[in-house]
């Protein structure tokens, strides 16, 4: 098809698109993407279903060696054709996957007669767009400084953001470690907290129009990690590099490439309501594996006793009632935390191994990711930041039998850090070791891309609540926030469904949940990672109901399908997902106001199932949990009520 093609349909689309632009609709025809140059620039807007989801927003780069913002001329030729590919995995929303998109190559000219092409590709609620460019005569070689590329709403949008922080700040300059909380309903024009922008994944809400999600995929270590600028009345939000001060001030901020060389996508998913945005799996149909596994990676659940025992609980004994309570619950592994290098020793890593092994549980082991990046003090330090100390340390773990690796603390986003998390990634397969990122950037399709790749903290985790009270009273916020956003393009180690109703070993002093037990057993399911941490204690095996246990003995942490089901960003929602031929629907209430819901479960139509609840909360007291059976009417609808802080659970 030929842009002449395109072009008679964008006329026949009455006041979407002027003589001259390109339009890109999706398989259902429903999302629309005009691209157009006006005085020398390139932009694109955005309608779906014939309404306006973002208004005229910026194309471009500036590069080292030409700018290609400003004084641009659209190409004769548009070059289009279908997308179509299916795809199978186990570690995120969905077993099987089928990707169907219109895709239009679209050519820009500067001044210069340098070109460039923008990749537009458009799936039903899905849009990405990267930049491509050629070789330009002897020069091989480039610095991307900027993106111009923009995401500009309609004035009645409001925000679900999570700010940026600047480098090399925070505990022992560990940040920025996608660790900031969340504003909601905010309005666009409000500034980000540290005047740094916003950390992808973002949250909008178009009023009327629907919703949008804005975030990016398939960064290697060919590029640098953005995020959204601060909000400008022109352009809408900006791609912005990294901060100048990140990794230490090593390293650009921009992203050197070869050439050709293309850029990562830029992605915006959405529609009417939220479905389209909890069920997306886009940061993967676009993405593909960069190596082979070397080994078939086993999916799990491990138990972790530094959540609530601290740094003190990093030693031989402790660690060995841990893989007992793995194995007493049935779970694949245990984490053991930092310091264990002067704690428990190398020597007796070993014997920890062995142990371990002989109870059906594997170890998984923490390190300190760079050393000149933070002054974060825990150790192994120094183990990962270059190759050789990696191969080295990575053989030795194998061989004692140990299945995977935390790697914590990282610098940022510039090209110099994902270059280290790829590495990591790719050194680590070598070895047939898992990984697990922490104190680090968003994924980005990683899960497809690196097949050994588990999932990322990057988000304010469950360790919080040991430190504050005010993260344990904000569980609820939180929980219902990231459904909508950070765990809608990526796994997210959560780090942890946690059965303590106070925040300490003896389960007795320090900070309260203000949680019901349904509510963390659901949190389980509704939180998405291929390895999940159940922070079950050894007393809980005392001190629950039996019900419980058993539930959180076979809680699955691989899912074949996902459907989203009701919600509202950091208010409550509703997800169910399929394991094998199981439904598990989960909700979680993280307001202070009961809910009574009636909720569309076609998949337990006509079923008896369990039905996991709270009894109604008597004054401050966290509400007990019961475990009732329901008949799901035949039409698919179940009334259902959620206690303040509290949960329900539906499963066969």
């Amino acid at each position: 098809m030929k842009r002449q093609i395109l072009l008679s349909l964008a006329l026949m689309t009455a006041g979407l698109a002027m003589a001259g632009d390109v339009l890109i609709k999706s398989p259902d025809s429903k999302l629309v993407v005009i691209v157009s140059n006006e005085d020398g620039r390139a932009e694109y807007s955005v309608n779906y279903e014939g309404k306006q989801m973002l208004t005229k927003s910026y194309l471009g780069l500036k590069t080292n060696i030409e700018d290609f913002t400003q004084g641009l001329t659209l190409k004769n030729d548009v070059a289009t054709s279908e997308v179509n590919n299916s795809y199978t995995m186990n570690r995120t929303k969905r077993a099987v996957s089928e990707y169907h998109a219109n895709q239009a190559l679209i050519t820009f000219e500067n001044s210069n007669k340098r070109e460039f092409t923008v990749t537009f590709q458009v799936s039903n609620n899905n849009i990405a767009y990267k930049y491509s460019m050629p070789r330009y005569g002897d020069t091989k070689c480039m610095i991307i400084e900027a993106e111009a590329s923009s995401f500009n709403f309609p004035a009645q949008t409001t925000t679900f953001l999570c700010p940026q922080i600047g480098p090399m700040t925070g505990w022992e300059r560990t940040k920025p470690s996608y660790e900031e909380e969340y504003t909601a309903d905010s309005k666009m024009n409000v500034k980000s907290q540290f005047s740094h922008g916003y950390t992808f994944p973002c949250l909008f809400h178009i009023g009327n129009n629907g919703w949008a999600l804005v975030s990016e995929t398939g960064v290697t270590g060919k590029y640098c990690g953005s995020h959204l600028s601060d909000y400008d009345v022109e352009k809408g939000y900006t791609i912005a590099f990294p901060d100048k001060g990140e990794n230490n001030g090593v390293g650009i901020n921009g992203a050197a490439i070869s050439l050709p060389g293309e850029t990562p996508w830029r992605t915006i998913t959405l529609g009417n309501d939220l479905k389209p945005i909890v069920e997306t799996t886009l940061p993967y149909d676009i993405t593909a594996p960069q190596y082979s596994p070397s080994q078939d990676y086993k999916p799990g659940r491990y138990t972790w006793s530094w959540l609530l025992w601290q740094d003190k609980s990093v030693n031989y004994n402790d660690q060995v009632k841990f893989i007992d309570l793995a194995s007493e619950m049935g779970y694949e592994y245990v984490l053991v935390d930092n310091w264990w290098d002067v704690q428990i020793g190398r020597d007796r890593m070993k014997q920890l191994s062995d142990y371990a092994k002989s109870k059906g549980v594997n170890l998984m082991v923490w390190y300190n990711s760079n050393g000149y990046v933070n002054d974060a003090p825990q150790s192994p330090r120094d183990c990962m930041n270059t190759s050789i100390a990696r191969k080295k340390e990575m053989a030795w773990l194998k061989d004692i039998g140990v299945k995977g690796i935390k790697v914590d603390f990282f610098g940022g986003d510039k090209q110099e850090t994902m270059k280290l998390y790829e590495d990591i990634l790719s050194d680590a397969n070598d070895y047939g070791l898992q990984v697990i990122f922490h104190g680090c950037t968003i994924p980005r399709g990683w899960e497809r891309m690196y097949p050994n790749y588990v999932g990322s903290e990057a988000v304010l985790a469950s360790e919080n609540l040991y430190f504050t009270q005010h993260h344990c009273d904000k569980e609820g916020f939180e929980l219902t926030m990231h459904p909508f956003s950070r765990n809608a393009v990526a796994s997210m180690d959560w780090g942890g469904v946690i059965m303590n109703r106070r925040m300490s070993q003896d389960n007795n002093s320090r900070n309260y949940r203000r949680t019901s037990d349904t509510f963390e057993m659901a949190a389980g399911i509704i939180n998405q990672c291929s390895i999940n941490c159940i922070a079950i204690q050894p007393n809980n095996l005392k001190e629950l109901p039996q019900f419980e246990i058993d539930f959180l003995k076979n809680i699955p942490t691989t899912w074949d399908d996902t459907k989203y089901i009701t919600g509202y960003p950091t208010k409550y929602v509703v997800i169910a997902r399929k394991h094998g031929n199981d439904w598990y629907v989960a909700g979680l209430n993280g307001t202070d106001k009961e809910m009574a819901l009636n909720i569309e479960v076609p998949m337990l139509a006509g079923k008896t199932v369990k039905y996991y609840t709270d009894n109604k909360k008597k004054g401050k007291e966290i509400p007990t949990s019961v475990v009732k059976t329901m008949k799901i009417g035949k039409n698919g609808i179940a009334k259902v009520f959620i206690q303040a802080m509290g949960a329900i659970i539906l499963v066969p």
